[in-house]
Formats: C-alpha cells, sequence, structure tokens
C-alpha cells in the first residue's frame, strides 16, 4: 500500500515539475497553448421540432398496436400528478418511465435510447402531411385569424414553388383559427366537441356517405375496440392539450357504443406550443438534432495549395459549453483522475495536457516503424480495461496517437494467433453478424442495427410469454430465414409432355460435340454452345385453338429449324376443359358444352398423327393450322375454325396417308381412346395449374412468358447454374439434367398467388401477438386428416371464411376435400365472419360446422360428414333468400347426415335450436375486428393464412385443394421446418403436463414461424468460432442476453472507426453477447488512418437541465492540429441528403491557426431529404431504361420527377416522410406501360403505387412494369434519327411532352429563380434568345470565388438568358445565400441540383474524386428531364466569348463534345501520356479531350442511354486502382469508341499549362489548369495569366462582402506575380502525382 501511495505520489509530482518548467517555456508555446481549438457539428432535421411526447406514443406503436392506447390512457390519469417536471431532462425522464413501465427490459432501455435518438420524429412529419391535406380539403371559414396564430414565420415569401417545398420537407401546418384539434370524418371537419357529438346523434341516418371516408393507413392508431364497419373518425390533435382530451374521451365512447372506427393522428400544429402541457411542447422549440452519422476531419494534401487568401470572417459563431473529455487517455495520462487527487494545480495540469494534445501529429511515419502496427494496435486494445472505448479511442483520434503505438513492444502470441487466424479470413476484412445472420458492414448505420436487434429483442418477449425456454429462444433467434428465390421450378414431368427433338438421340445433331465441358469455354458474347446433351428444355404451354398457342409453335419450328440448342416440347390443353374442370372443383364431369371443343379435337388429331407419322409431322401439322388460318381469314387475329383444323390435318397426312384423310378425320372425331388423352392432357394442365397462364414457357422448370425473347434470356440464366454444377462435378455426362433440377427444386403445382414471382415478397401478419385470454384462436377448433389427429401438426392452415362472399362455401369445400385427401403434416382452422348482415340458415350453417369441428373432430367420418353438409348447403341454401329457407328441413337434414356418419343427431337437433343468433353473430364481429384491425385483412375478402402467410383470395378467384397442398409444401419446406423440429425437441420445464398436448405444441409452432416471419434478416449466416479469440478477441459472454454478436474487424479501418462505436453503444443499452476477432493487416507501407473521425451518438446531456432547451447531439473534436490543413467529410446513412447550413470556414480547407480568437469551429448541416431508391424491372425482359416517374400527394401528384437507368433498372427522387404516389409520366412512358401491382394477379395493373416514408432509414422501393395490350413491339425510346426531320423531332422527341414541366424539383428546394434585369449589368436592352444553360460544380472557398467569376465571365459576353445548375452537395452556405442576391442583381436564373451516388456503383473515398464523378456518371438523371442541353464550364474557367454560339453548336447527332488537348507548348511533351503506351492503342487516332469544358445534348445523351454505358465502363474500370487517374477525363475518352465525343474546335479552351501563348488570343475560354512543372497555386497564376480576372474577383468579392454586410479588406485589383520557375528535379511523387491532369 505504502509502495502504491509513493508511486502515485512520485508521479504527481513529476507533472508538477514538468508544469511549473511549462511556465519558463517561451512565448512562442504560450501563444501556442492559447491556440489549442476544437471543431463542432451538428446535423439537424429540414423540419421544425417534434413533441418528445408523441415521440414516445409512436415508438411504443412499434412494440404492439394497444400499448399506444394504454400509453395516452395512462398519461391522461397522470398528466397533473406530476408537476416537478421545470426542465427538459426532466420531462425526458418522465416520458421514458411511463412508456418504459408497458414493455419489459431490454426493450424498455432501447426505447430510452431511441427517444434520445429522436427515432420517432419522421412518423410525426408523415402525420403533418396528413393533417395539411385534411385541412385543405375543408378550409376554415374564417381565414383571418391564421396570420395572428402561426407563430412559424415564412422564410422565402409567397413564391408558387412554396407549397411544394413545404410538402417536401414536412411543414408544420398552422393552428386552424386558433384551434389545436379536430375530427375529419371524410365528410366534415369539426373543431369542437359539441359539433361532433351532434354528428353523432345523427350518425344512423348518414350512414349512405360512406364512400366518402378517409383513407386509412396500415401505420395509422386504430382504436381496438373500434368495429370494423363503423364510419371512420380521425382525430388530429396532440397529447397534453384539453382539446385532445375532450375529443379522445367523447371518441372511445362512441367506439365502444360502434358508433364510429375512432383513429388518432397525432399532431402539435404550430401556435399551439403553448396550449400543451409544459413536457407535451418539449422538443417543439428546437429544429430536431440528429444522431447516427460519422464525421471525419481528414489530413490534407496541400501540393496544389488551392487555398483562398481572403482573410477568414468571424461570423457567426455558436460557441458550445462542450467540456473536454478529461476520462480519455492522453498519451498514458487520464487527467481526470490526476485532477482528483490534485485539484489545486488544475491550471499546470490542463496546461500540460493542452501540451501534450498540441504537440507533432503524425501523419507519415518510417517503413520500420509501420511494420506490425496493426498487431501492435491490436494489443493496446485486448490489454486495455474497456477493449472497445480503447479501439475508439484510437482509431478515432489516430494522427495523435500512432507515434506512441508504434514504440510498443509487441507480444508475439498476440501476433501469432492473428496470422493463424488469417489462413482463414483475408487480412484487414471486416466482418460483422447478428445472431449468427450476416450483416454488411458497408451499409450498416446506427438506424438498421438498432431496428435488427429491436425485431429480435421483442421476438424473444413474444417467445417468453409463450414459456417458451431461454435456450431454445437464443436457438430460434439464431436460425436464418430461406434464401430468397423466385427459382421455383414447376414439376412438369409426365407422359402428357410432347417433345420435338432430343438432342441425344437425334440424327441432325450426330455430328455435335458431346464433351459436357465445353459448356466452361469462352465464346464470343451472344454465341450459343453447341454441345449433344439436353440441358436445356423448353417446354410451352398452350391452347392449340389460341392465336398465342399456334404463334408459339411457330417460334419453335423456327428455333429448332435454326439447330438451336434446346429440347422443344409442348405440353396442349383445351382452355374451356380446363375451365369446366375449375367450375366442378378439379372433378371430371360430362358436360354437353365439351363435345364442340376446337382445342380438344386438335389435342386428338395431333396425338394420331404423332403416334402413326412421328413428332416432325405432328408439329408440321400445328404450324399448318396456323398457315390455313392465316390464308383464309380476313384479319389475322381470328382464331382458327374448325374447317382451317380439318384443311390442316388433310393438308399434313395426305403425303402419306393409306386411306382417304377425310374419313379419317371422322373416325377420329368419335374415337374415345384419344378423346381421353386428350382430356389426360389437359387435365394435366390444369393440376399444374399452368392454365391460368393461357400462353406460358416452361424452362427448365421455370414458368416464363411464350416469348423468343423471353426464351433467349431464360437460357442465359440457366448458363451459369449449368456451369457451376458442371465445375463442381454435380452434372456428367450421364446426369438427367431436367430430373435432377426438378427432383431438387420442383413443386408440384403453380399458383401466382401462393409462388411470388420477381421482388414482391409474400405477405406474412404475426399471430404471437394476438395471444391471451381474448384471443380468437381460443375459439378454434381444428379438423385434420383421419387417424392424424393427436400428431402434432407444424403447419395450421385457417381459412378465414367472409360468409357475405360468394366463393365463401367453395373455400370451405375444397378446405374439407384437402383434408380428405390426406395430410400428416397440417391441421385445419376456419374464421367465420361477415362483412354484411347474413341471414338465418347461414348462421345455423355456422353453428353446426363449429359444433362439429368442437365435438367431433377426432371421430372417423367428420371430414366425410362435413363435405355432405357442404354439398347440400350448395345445392339448397347458396342461391336462396332467407324466406325461402325452412330451418326446420336444414336441422333435417343435418340430423339424417349425422346419423348417416356415425354422429349423434341428437346432440346436433339441440345445439341447432338452442343456439343464440345474438352470440354468433358476436362472434362474428369479433373475429372481423381481429382480421381487420389486428392483421390488417381486406374488408369482404376471404383469405387463407397459413402459419402467418396470407393469400388473399378475390371474389372472382377460384382456390382449390391443389393449391392448399402446395401452400403446404412450400411453406413447411422453406420456412416451418426448421422452427417446429426446434420446438419439438424443447423440454416444457414450466409447462402443466395436462397441456402438454399435440395441439398445444402446434399452436407454439404457429406462432413461433408467424412471428418469425416478420423478421427482416439476411439469409446469409455468419459464424466465427472457427477463429481464435485468446490472445487477440475481445469477449463478452453476457449471460441470458438474446443477442449475440460476431464480428471481424481491423480496428486501424474506415469501418473500424465506426462499429467501435457502434458496439460500444449496444453494449450499454442491450448488453449483448459479443465476440470480436481483431484482424489487423500484417503489413503496411503507409498510414492506414490519415483522419480524426467521430461516431454521433445521442446522451441525456443533449437535453437541458435548466429550461426546456434541447440541444441535440454533436460530433466534437477537441484539440485539433493547428498546422495541417483538415478536410471534413460526413458518413451519413446511404439515404440522407446532407448539405451545410452554418459554416463561416472552409470546410474543405479547415486552418485552425487561422481561426483568431474563435475557440471552436461550428458547422451545422441539414438533412435536406431522404433518398427514395428503387428498381424498376418488365418481366423476362431488361429493365425499361428511360422510364419517367414522377412522385407526389394526391392533391398534387407531379413534385418530383426521375428516369429509370438500364444499369439495374436503378432510379432515385428526393422526399421527406409523408406518404407518397409513384406513377408513370404522362406521354410515351404511361402510353406503354402499366404498373403491376401484387404477383397474385389481384391487382394486376394499377395507376400509383402508394409509399409511405415514415423513418430515417429510406425505402428501396421494387417496381414492375408490364406493357399496355397491343404495345407489346413498341420502344419506349425513339431515336432522333429515325426523324427525318431534325426541327421537328426536338418537337416530337421522346420526352417531349415533359417540356412545360415545373423544372427543378429533382434537384432544387424551388431554387429555380428568375432574375431581375439591372440596367448596370444588360446596358439598356434586355437578355433575349433561347436560354443557355451552364453547369458547374465547386467545392471550397476558393473554388466558389472562382465560380462568381466565371458567372460573371459569361454574362458580361452574351446578350442571351442564361441559367446555371450548381451541384449543391459541397456548396457552402455562404456561397448559397449569395447567389440568389447575385442572380437578381446581374440578371440570371440559377438551380441547385444533387443526386446521391447509388449503393451498387463502385464508390470513392477521396472527396476529389467524388467530385470528378458528379461531373460525368449521373448526367440523364441528375438534371430535371425537360432539359435539352448543358454546357459543363469548370469553376476555375474565364469565359471570353458568346457561350451562345458553343450552346447552338451542331454537335453532328454525338451526345457529348469536348475540346481536344492542345500540343503547341513543346515543354509539356513529357506529361502527355495519350501518345504512348495503353492510351495511344486504345484511342486508335482518335483525339484525346480536355474535361474542363464539354457540352451534353442531354437529349440525345438520354436516347442511345450514354449514361448507363460510361456508368458500365465506370464499374468496369474504377475497381482497379490504377485506372482512371483523372476519372471525370479519362471515362469519357476511354469510351468515346462507345459513347462518340465530338472535338470542338481548339479555341473553346486554353490554357497555359499545355497550349503555346501564340494561340492565347484566339482563346474563347481560359482554363486554370494545374501544371504538374511548377505546381503553380491556383489563386497566383489566376493573377497573372489572366488579365481580366483581377478586376471580375474585386467585382465579385465587393458584391459578396455587400451580401454578407462585411467589409472588403482590399480594394484594389489583386496584382499579377511572375512566373513560378519550373522545378529542377522531379521527385517521384510528383512523376507519380494524378492531379495534375485533372482540370478542376
Amino acid at each position: 500500500m505504502e509502495k502504491t501511495g509513493f508511486r502515485s505520489g512520485f508521479g504527481l509530482f513529476f507533472i508538477i515539475l514538468v508544469c511549473v518548467s511549462l511556465i519558463g517555456f517561451d512565448h512562442a508555446y504560450g501563444d501556442n497553448n492559447r491556440k489549442l481549438k476544437n471543431v463542432q457539428v451538428a446535423v439537424k432535421a429540414k423540419w421544425s421540432g417534434t413533441p418528445i411526447l408523441l415521440e414516445a406514443g409512436e415508438l411504443l406503436s412499434k412494440e404492439r398496436k394497444d400499448v399506444f392506447w394504454e400509453f395516452i390512457e395512462d398519461w391522461l390519469h397522470t398528466e397533473k400528478a406530476d408537476d416537478d417536471c421545470r426542465t427538459a431532462r426532466d420531462c425526458l425522464k418522465k416520458i421514458s418511465k411511463h412508456a418504459s413501465s408497458f414493455i419489459s427490459e431490454p426493450l424498455a432501455s432501447l426505447l430510452e435510447f431511441s427517444l434520445t435518438l429522436r427515432s420517432g420524429s419522421p412518423r410525426l412529419v408523415l402525420y403533418r402531411q396528413l393533417a395539411e391535406e385534411s385541412l385543405s380539403s375543408f378550409p376554415p371559414v374564417d381565414d383571418t385569424l391564421n396570420n395572428a396564430s402561426g407563430e412559424v414565420s415564412e422564410k422565402n415569401g409567397n413564391s408558387e414553388s412554396q407549397k411544394s417545398d413545404n410538402m417536401l420537407v414536412g411543414a408544420n401546418p398552422k393552428s386552424p383559427n386558433g384551434k389545436c384539434c379536430w375530427v375529419d370524418t371524410g365528410n366534415a371537419v369539426f373543431f369542437d366537441v359539441a359539433e361532433l357529438l351532434q354528428w353523432l346523434r345523427k350518425q344512423p341516418e348518414t350512414s349512405e356517405d360512406s364512400q366518402q371516408q378517409p383513407e386509412l393507413f396500415d401505420f395509422d392508431h386504430v382504436y381496438f375496440d373500434s368495429s370494423f364497419s363503423s364510419p371512420v373518425a380521425i382525430l388530429y390533435g396532440a397529447l397534453g392539450t384539453d382539446c385532445f382530451k375532450e375529443f379522445h374521451v367523447t371518441l372511445v365512447q362512441a367506439a365502444k357504443e360502434g358508433k364510429v372506427k375512432y383513429v388518432v393522428r397525432p399532431v402539435l400544429p404550430s401556435g399551439c406550443e403553448s396550449k400543451t402541457s409544459p413536457c407535451g411542447a418539449v422538443g417543439t422549440k428546437d429544429p430536431v438534432s440528429l444522431g447516427g452519422y460519422g464525421v471525419e476531419l481528414a489530413l490534407k494534401n496541400m501540393e496544389y495549395k488551392a487555398m483562398d487568401d481572403s482573410e477568414i470572417k468571424k461570423g457567426v459563431t455558436l460557441e458550445d459549453p462542450h467540456m473536454d473529455d478529461l476520462s480519455q487517455d492522453v498519451r498514458g495520462f487520464i487527467f481526470s483522475k490526476i485532477l482528483e487527487r490534485k485539484p489545486e494545480l488544475q491550471s499546470e495540469v490542463m496546461a500540460f495536457r493542452d501540451y501534450l494534445l498540441g504537440s507533432t501529429i503524425s501523419d507519415t511515419l518510417d517503413v520500420w516503424q509501420l511494420k506490425d502496427l496493426g498487431h501492435q494496435t491490436a494489443q493496446r486494445i485486448v490489454h486495455a480495461s474497456d477493449p472497445l472505448q480503447s479501439m475508439q479511442e484510437i482509431n478515432q483520434n489516430f494522427p495523435s496517437i500512432v507515434s506512441s503505438l508504434s514504440r510498443m513492444k509487441l507480444n508475439d502470441s498476440i501476433k501469432d494467433e492473428i496470422i493463424a487466424n488469417q489462413r482463414m479470413v483475408p487480412p484487414g476484412k471486416s466482418l460483422l453478424a447478428l445472431n449468427g445472420a450476416s450483416i454488411s458492414i458497408e451499409d450498416i448505420d446506427l438506424y438498421q442495427l438498432l431496428d435488427l436487434v429491436h425485431q429480435d429483442l421483442s421476438l424473444a418477449d413474444q417467445f417468453f410469454k409463450l414459456k417458451i425456454p431461454h435456450a431454445t429462444v437464443r436457438k430460434l433467434l439464431m436460425t436464418l430465414p430461406p434464401p430468397e428465390s423466385n427459382m421455383f421450378r414447376i414439376d412438369f414431368r409426365s407422359s402428357h409432355v410432347q417433345y420435338l427433338n432430343d438432342l441425344e438421340k437425334d440424327a441432325m445433331y450426330k455430328r455435335w460435340r458431346n464433351n459436357l465441358n465445353e459448356i466452361l469455354m469462352p465464346v464470343f458474347p451472344g454465341q450459343l454452345r453447341y454441345i449433344r446433351k439436353n440441358l436445356f428444355h423448353a417446354v410451352y404451354v398452350i391452347d392449340p385453338s389460341t392465336i398465342c398457342g399456334l404463334e408459339s409453335i411457330d417460334t419453335i419450328t423456327s428455333l429448332y429449324e435454326n439447330s438451336v440448342p434446346m429440347r422443344f416440347g409442348v405440353i396442349l390443353y383445351s382452355s374451356k376443359f380446363t375451365k369446366a374442370l375449375e367450375r366442378n372443383g378439379g372433378e371430371l364431369q360430362s358436360s354437353p358444352e365439351l363435345k364442340e371443343d376446337i382445342s380438344s379435337l386438335i389435342i386428338r388429331l395431333f396425338l394420331y398423327i404423332k403416334e402413326n407419322y412421328g413428332s416432325q409431322m405432328a408439329f408440321q401439322f400445328l404450324s399448318n393450322i396456323n398457315r390455313v388460318r392465316i390464308e383464309s381469314a380476313d384479319s389475322e387475329n381470328d382464331a382458327p375454325e374448325m374447317h382451317h383444323v380439318e384443311g390442316a390435318f388433310v393438308d399434313t397426312i395426305l403425303p402419306k396417308a393409306k386411306s382417304p384423310p377425310q374419313e379419317l378425320l371422322l373416325k377420329l372425331e368419335k374415337d374415345q381412346a384419344f378423346k381421353e388423352l386428350s382430356q389426360e392432357s389437359s387435365m394435366t394442365v390444369f393440376k399444374l395449374g399452368l392454365n391460368k397462364k393461357q400462353c406460358c414457357l416452361l424452362m427448365n422448370g421455370l414458368v416464363i412468358d411464350a416469348n423468343e425473347e423471353a426464351l433467349m434470356n431464360a437460357m442465359n440464366e440457366e448458363l451459369p447454374k449449368i456451369q457451376e454444377q458442371v465445375y463442381y462435378g454435380e452434372i456428367n455426362t450421364r446426369t438427367d439434367v431436367l430430373d435432377k433440377f426438378l427432383s431438387e427444386s420442383g413443386i408440384s403445382r403453380y399458383n401466382p398467388q401462393i409462388i411470388y414471382e420477381g421482388k414482391v415478397k409474400p405477405r406474412y401478419v404475426s399471430l404471437a401477438s394476438s395471444v391471451g385470454e381474448e384471443s380468437v384462436f381460443n375459439d378454434v377448433a381444428y379438423l385434420h386428416s383421419s387417424d392424424t389427429v393427436d400428431d402434432v401438426k407444424p403447419v395450421t392452415n385457417i381459412l378465414a371464411v367472409d360468409v357475405a362472399s360468394k366463393n365463401w362455401m367453395r373455400l370451405l369445400h375444397e378446405g374439407i376435400r384437402y383434408l380428405i385427401g390426406g395430410s400428416k403434416a397440417a391441421r385445419l382452422g376456419v374464421l367465420f365472419t361477415a362483412s354484411l348482415d347474413v341471414n338465418l340458415p347461414k348462421l345455423h350453417f355456422i353453428k353446426v360446422f363449429e359444433f362439429t369441428a368442437i365435438s367431433y373432430s377426432h371421430k372417423k367420418n367428420v371430414l366425410k360428414f362435413l363435405d355432405q353438409l357442404c354439398s347440400f348447403y350448395e345445392q339448397n341454401y347458396a342461391v336462396k333468400s332467407s324466406a325461402a329457407a325452412e330451418s326446420n328441413e336444414f336441422t333435417d337434414k343435418v340430423c339424417e347426415l349425422a346419423e348417416a356418419n356415425g354422429l349423434s343427431s341428437k346432440a346436433f337437433r339441440s345445439s341447432i335450436t338452442e343456439f343464440s343468433v345474438q352470440e354468433v353473430r358476436k362472434q362474428l364481429n369479433k373475429v372481423a375486428n381481429f382480421l381487420y384491425g389486428q392483421l390488417g385483412l381486406e374488408t369482404s375478402a376471404n383469405a387463407v393464412i397459413t402459419n402467418g402467410r396470407v393469400v388473399l383470395l378475390p371474389h372472382e378467384s377460384t382456390f382449390l385443394s391443389h393449391d392448399l397442398e402446395l401452400l403446404e409444401s412450400m411453406e413447411f419446406r422453406h420456412r416451418i421446418k426448421d422452427i417446429g423440429e426446434i420446438i419439438e425437441e424443447v423440454n416444457w420445464s414450466d409447462i402443466d403436463p395436462d397441456m402438454l398436448t399435440s395441439k398445444f405444441v402446434s399452436d407454439i409452432i404457429m406462432f413461433v414461424s408467424s412471428s418469425m416471419a416478420m423478421r427482416d434478416r439476411s439469409s446469409q449466416g455468419a459464424r466465427f468460432e472457427i477463429l481464435n479469440t485468446e490472445y487477440s478477441g475481445i469477449v463478452s459472454n453476457t449471460e441470458n442476453s438474446t443477442i449475440h454478436i460476431d464480428a471481424v474487424l481491423d480496428p486501424l479501418s474506415s469501418s473500424g472507426q465506426k462499429l467501435a462505436s457502434l458496439l460500444r453503444v449496444l453494449g450499454k443499452f442491450v448488453q449483448p453477447s459479443l465476440r470480436v476477432v481483431l484482424n489487423p493487416l500484417s503489413s503496411v507501407v503507409d498510414l492506414p488512418l490519415k483522419n480524426y473521425y467521430r461516431y454521433v451518438l445521442p446522451t441525456m446531456d443533449d437535453f437541458s437541465s435548466s429550461d426546456y432547451t434541447v440541444y441535440g447531439p454533436k460530433a466534437f473534436f477537441a484539440n485539433m492540429p493547428l498546422s495541417k490543413t483538415l478536410t471534413m467529410n460526413l458518413d451519413v446513412p446511404e439515404p440522407w441528403l446532407v448539405e451545410p447550413v452554418v459554416a463561416v470556414h472552409d470546410l474543405d480547407n479547415i486552418l485552425l491557426e487561422n481561426l483568431g480568437d474563435t475557440r471552436t469551429l461550428q458547422a451545422v448541416f441539414d438533412l435536406e431529404a431522404l433518398v427514395l431508391t428503387g428498381h424498376c424491372s418488365e418481366k423476362d425482359h431488361d429493365p425499361p431504361r428511360g422510364l419517367q416517374l414522377i412522385l407526389g400527394t394526391k392533391s398534387a401528384p407531379h413534385l418530383v420527377d426521375t428516369l429509370v437507368m438500364a444499369n439495374l433498372g436503378y432510379w432515385q427522387m428526393k422526399v421527406s416522410p409523408g406518404v407518397w404516389y409513384l406513377q408513370l409520366a404522362p406521354g410515351r412512358s404511361s402510353d406503354i406501360y402499366a404498373l403491376k401491382e401484387g404477383a397474385d394477379g389481384s391487382q394486376e395493373k394499377s395507376l400509383s403505387k402508394r409509399i409511405t416514408m415514415h423513418d430515417l432509414r429510406g425505402k428501396v422501393v421494387h417496381l414492375e412494369v408490364v406493357k399496355k395490350k397491343g404495345k407489346e413491339h413498341e420502344k419506349l425510346l425513339v431515336s432522333a434519327d429515325d426523324d427525318s426531320d431534325q426541327d421537328n423531332n426536338k418537337v416530337n422527341s421522346w420526352n417531349s411532352n415533359l417540356f412545360k414541366w415545373a423544372s427543378g424539383f429533382l434537384g432544387g428546394e424551388g431554387q429555380s429563380k428568375k432574375s431581375e434585369k439591372t440596367p448596370a449589368q444588360l446596358g439598356q436592352g434586355a437578355r433575349h434568345g433561347k436560354t443557355i444553360n451552364i453547369f458547374s460544380i465547386a467545392s471550397g472557398h476558393l473554388y466558389e470565388r472562382f465560380t462568381k467569376i466565371m458567372i460573371l465571365s459569361v454574362l458580361k459576353n452574351t446578350q442571351r438568358p442564361v441559367k446555371f445548375w450548381f451541384i449543391k452537395n459541397y456548396l457552402s452556405p455562404q456561397f448559397k445565400d449569395v447567389i440568389p442576391h447575385m442572380a437578381r442583381e446581374y440578371g440570371f436564373e440559377y438551380e441547385l441540383i444533387t443526386y446521391k451516388w447509388p449503393t451498387w456503383l463502385h464508390k470513392q473515398t477521396e472527396k476529389q474524386r467524388i467530385i470528378w464523378a458528379y461531373k460525368i456518371l449521373f448526367l440523364d438523371v441528375i438534371f430535371p428531364l425537360s432539359l435539352e442541353k448543358v454546357i459543363f464550364v469548370d469553376a476555375d474557367q474565364i469565359v471570353r466569348a458568346d457561350m451562345g454560339e458553343l450552346y447552338d453548336m451542331n454537335l453532328k447527332g454525338k451526345p457529348l463534345a469536348y475540346t481536344p488537348f492542345c500540343d503547341n507548348n513543346r515543354d509539356m511533351d513529357g506529361y502527355r501520356f495519350w501518345r504512348q503506351g495503353f492510351w495511344k492503342d486504345h484511342l486508335r487516332g482518335k483525339p484525346y479531350h480536355i474535361s474542363a469544358l464539354y457540352v451534353v445534348d442531354l437529349v440525345k445523351f438520354r436516347q442511345t442511354a450514354a449514361g448507363d454505358n460510361l456508368r458500365v465502363f465506370y464499374e468496369t474500370l474504377s475497381k482497379d486502382p490504377n485506372s482512371l487517374s483523372n476519372l471525370d477525363q479519362d471515362l469519357p475518352n476511354y469510351a468515346q469508341h462507345m459513347v462518340p465525343i465530338f472535338s470542338l474546335p481548339q479555341e473553346w479552351l486554353w490554357c497555359e499549362s499545355w497550349c503555346g501563348n501564340s494561340t492565347k488570343s484566339n482563346a474563347k475560354t481560359i482554363d486554370l489548369c494545374n501544371n504538374p512543372m511548377t505546381k503553380e497555386p491556383k489563386l497566383q497564376g489566376a493573377k497573372r495569366i489572366v488579365a481580366e480576372w483581377p478586376e471580375l474577383d474585386l467585382e465579385a468579392r465587393k458584391f459578396t462582402a455587400k451580401i454578407l454586410g462585411e467589409e472588403l479588406e482590399n480594394q484594389e485589383p489583386a496584382q499579377a506575380q511572375p512566373p513560378i520557375q519550373p522545378q529542377t528535379t522531379t521527385d517521384k511523387s510528383s512523376e507519380d502525382d494524378l492531379e495534375p491532369k485533372d482540370e478542376l
């Protein structure tokens, strides 16, 4: 003890000595100490603040819908009881405590964190949009109070664009006439309870107005006691206001009485903040500050010194009371502990700390110091008391820590273990898994991770309530969902498949090779592989009497004759016959209408010819029918008739017939054998379910459309699967490929309601949430196939039967037949409901059916009895009215059937006579509320619910017992089997043995599997137990945790920086069990991290403890290096679009020593929008590139627009939280295509698709389109070359219908500003002529300064109107403030545009390269579709000519026009890389162009899919770090053989680096190119090279200073400097430098 005391005392004494000696340091250090600087960053939502109380309700409703209402009731009862909340923090604690009381830990802990994170805010913004629409439908009578009550002033005036802008940013509606609550019934809006009560009293009389009921959504809060059929009443208001309480009490009472369906949409209108309780208004005063993003300050390479020399203005400083975190390790010292022991030495200790922090920052180390840096880092981390905190401190402050890390002595056991692990996982690779499911490290963000954790915690909570043991819960949560697949193969193997050829046996293929390995050999694109093996089976399923069927035969014949390596076959059927089968429930009954069926005759004749003359002639017969039909018919669209068939038959067999064909024909028409074969063929198609497709094709069992393009696409998609299996030896010369595929993954039947095609997912509902005493499942008695009553049934089919619907009895009857057919794994339950009032016979039937199921489900003949009962009811009561139906007759028949089947007729008679009509109706209503209220099913539709999987059955559709068999086998095989096995193994220790029946276990499997289906997680597993963690891992086994996280992590990587923070926050709020394997790079040659990083997470400290202010979370960088230039980048979740709104300093070039007296550099960003992305597809075709989409609300359908790329059918749009409607744009897009909704065919085509945005995670929408009837062969993009008249083409081109659209919705915020003419700039004449559109991009204050000069130089040289387009991603707030004033003053328009980098496109990490990419990669989608042409002009360019001349230039039909590099400056010959090596060979004589100025013909660019082609080239090349060194320049030059470039005359671009002075006088534009020889700073070069530059610069700076209210420090034009002499020595770094070639 004494020894420890001595050591700590000595250490402090030493520190004091150091600190005292610091006082004697020279003044230079003293100044430095005072100058230690911080950086602080915040991101705020664009929308105004939302009440935290209402956010809590939204978060709770995610747990269970009824908890929301319990929370409201609880808050209303206790609101006044606790008035000691005087601060925001008190209110947060109170709200959190109330909300948490309804849920168990750790969900409560997660809810508290989500509350501080403001996760519920976007949902409230959505309700604001709906509230705004509600008010606009019924404007208040007295509108004069609006301005008085609205306290939030409008920023941008009353422009037309303001309304759409408000809709896009979720503006809060103003309180109407000072009212804070209102009720919307669809027909009226009530602002007073008295009016509402009056309406409720009249309600029964006005029921006919139900058509105008307001639309409800799945996120709406519907009161749990509401009757589903009652009229809707939506309360807009906020918990905490008096009016809410009054309305709520009234509506709850009305809902309980069945008068209304009560819905709450929480909204606190602006102006009502003072009318709610203090805690009810917390969060509304301040903008919503967000967390869940990263901020990096990267050390910047300043080789070209591209910095603005203007003096930094102080501007607005938002000094933050943020204190330095003294608990952080600084060079081995923890200063919080030192100060605890020696508080009297605070100033000296802090001076010493500042000295340590401010000392040398390392951005380079010697190679020998870097050798073991990764291993040393891992050692420091695993030996720390809190390893995750240690990892976070190291990788987030790496430049300050690296030198001390590199001096650490390394333990060999750590190094050895890491190297051993790296034999199984690549060095530096990072992986993450949650409960065994892989998570993409690149895409993960806090919101996604919390959602994944929350869903698993919710599942665990539900399972514990079902008394499932903890070990089993862990096991269930570790199971993976089945891989998503739309590769369902129909097992069509049957004797009724009629093949035309056989590649393995037919003589015509004898010369082909039979070596299967040839399929692995490379061939030219589009070339087929001729192998003598049946690899591809194309079997057409057709009705030969249809035009589609006969055209398919012609396709088969054509492909066969052209020796396409494919086996062709047909299955023929009669549509009339299959329709009759469907009417009879799949049973074959003789019907007179089938005798004259032309299809059946063709099939009989086909079979006869095949049997007697072979397949070739049989197919020839079918071709002849089509030929005869076309030759004799007036129209080609007429179906074949009997005489066509007879004529074709005679033509076909006449050459070989032994007897007259006519006699043979008569004989065959009566032949019974061929008739039966024909019916069996149709029956086969019926059982396969393919008759619903009418005309389809099976490619190795995959169902596709019957056209040639779809066939070849399917063949190309099958090829890699076969190649893979050949490569691994799973397919060899003896393998029957078709048998293999269909045996492994074949299913018995096709039904689009069950087998979802494309990206549409099946619909699931969780049944576990409805467990309880009042559950409708308590009343369900299940039926079983005979002799299986006591078996555990993993599959539960529940028929939701609406007895008021048309097909209800048919569905019930099919369900009984399904059980009679025999099912060992499934049971059947029935939930009867009624959407309308029902008659007495139906009620009698329901009673008898339920009584039978409850009392006799174990009896042998119960299914037979129910089958007979259904048949009797169908024949006698299905069409009779209630008056005609005698209950005595029904009772007698039931008793008779019961006796015949060995059931007690006495029990049935008493159950019918004693039953209460009221009781049955009450039960029907209870079931209806469950199905339509809790499960959200559509009213008046029947449904089948299989372990939570919902199959809706529209009125006209039929669902047969075969379909139930398919549903059972599909769901069991893909989803239920594994869960069932886990549940059946459970040792139920806490359950009464008497309860452990097969029904109990079957129920548990049903509840668990339905809940698990709702899970959104990867089907890819990731388990890392094989990797060792003894020396180099972080292991934390939290007992009883249901969350387990596995990670493999490189701590010195960008993903390591983010994940360290994410894992720490999970550790704090969820306490998961954790296993992290550290996997650093074994040897590095450069510093792995050259940045400081902070991941922003909220804490309780973000809520004021002195008033009601909510500060929100911020990134805080303490004591950053002063002399290093830093550049700021935000690492935000993928769907976020952010922009800086407060930043006095240049965030691209942060030099903290220039901060003056300001201690903290502040930056505030706005979350400008969320990105809605999607993929558009057309079944069996390539994505419909160029398809135009528009998005808006119901009242304003076109607020944003975009087009579909060919690349994956990708599209994106900017939105805010709300309810949006996506539709095809008017014009060619909507003329040719329609949206396809619902793969079950229930809603084949719709006008719009509803999209709900209610969180910060964005959304990916899969959109499927189909061509309209008659438009199947039309092309969407009509090339301009197809139009002879070039002028007319500009009017009639494919997107001309869009030219009148309001431009700018895609990228701007209503910032397409029209300027006002000023005589000073325009002289006496106004600008006239066609507008010149100019596009530029700038980042950093210097380039923004250049941009203003470029604007002035353009305007001074033209009399035409000019519109500038700027990419807003990188513009500073000052530039965005100045540009509107500049536009007004100088008479131009401008627009700010943006586009989020697509996730599928290879990402650039360096800011400069991202900027280059934006110049070229998104030209087709970043501008509104109405824009025809644009010129790109570099920010640092000075224009000396009229740009109208360039704008009007004829580009000779090419989409792009660039100026070639000039070559008359001989000093630069050594740098002209395009004259040698790769570039010389690739260009093949074409010029290499400079990217500082180019023209884009957007019409041609879109028509030729130039953007898609450039992105394909980019994706291919960019993954090689040595290619595309100058991305914006190399890419179009490389692609010019496919995306042609028109070469502009040389005078259009001059730059000193590459062009000689002799041509300078002719220059129309001058660009300030970087000079790789001199590396002269930009500003210096500008002043020296361009004579007019100083004058233009002074004019621009004067104007900027005037607008910003600053004084210009230097009123004189900047003087030119002498040129820098070329460097005499060229080191390797400058030789390899890639930036000189860039023109930005």
